[in-house]
């Protein structure tokens, strides 16, 4: 089954700072549905731009696409 990967982007000095607050919201969502999503984090690609991200099979995309308005998606892999 493909995995997607889905983003949310900041930017500006306080990117990664915003982006670790993200992911704290997104593993809220996580628990207080019961999803079975472990694969989620940071990344820091400058000190301008950071990205939260969530990990899931394509088939549960959807809906969680909708209520949580990611900025992006690609398609993951784990190379």
């Amino acid at each position: 089954m493909r995995k997607l990967k889905l983003i949310w982007d900041f930017r500006g000095p306080v990117s990664q700072k915003t982006a670790e607050h993200h992911l704290i919201h997104l593993q809220e969502y996580i628990r207080s549905n019961a999803l079975d999503i472990t694969n989620t984090g940071v990344e820091t690609y400058n000190e301008m731009h950071s990205i939260a991200y969530l990990v899931i099979d394509e088939s549960k995309m959807k809906p969680i696409r909708d209520a949580l308005k990611p900025h992006r998606g690609q398609i993951y892999s784990e190379n």
